[in-house]
């Protein structure tokens, strides 16, 4: 089977995009933006079983949007509020801008529902 994203620290494998979304130990925390091409950009998730970061590929999130995808790149004009340029910043962006895309997948990722795990029982549902 195919893994989706393995943890370099603890080598916790993930098999599927959504098994790694759904992951109560998971949490996004920011994205590292690439300018001049916005698919090599980074979204950063913490994986709080070993306290390390991982960086996933914007490249493999480009499907949960389904609106406008904007050419140009609007960093430092005046319609730019500055978010790319702070990691951890969650902010949707509405520039006309060609990373506004991103910003509203971080918002579908930051919202997307876990399962809540206790001790010594399976996955019961969501939060």
């Amino acid at each position: 089977m195919k893994i989706f994203k393995t943890c370099s620290c603890c080598k916790t494998p993930w098999f599927s995009r959504d098994e790694f979304l759904q992951d109560g130990n998971i949490d996004l925390v920011g994205y590292q933006v690439n300018f001049g091409d916005r698919v090599l950009g980074f979204f950063l998730f913490n994986h709080m079983t070993c306290q390390s970061t991982i960086g996933i590929s914007a490249s493999l999130f480009e499907d949960l949007h389904d609106g406008p995808v904007f050419n140009e790149c609007l960093a430092g004009s005046k319609q730019c509020p500055g978010y790319c340029l702070q990691r951890e910043d969650l902010h949707p962006c509405r520039a006309d801008c060609e990373g506004a895309y991103v910003r509203e997948i971080l918002q579908i990722l930051r919202d997307w529902p876990k399962k809540v795990y206790f001790p010594d029982k399976i996955a019961v549902g969501q939060y």
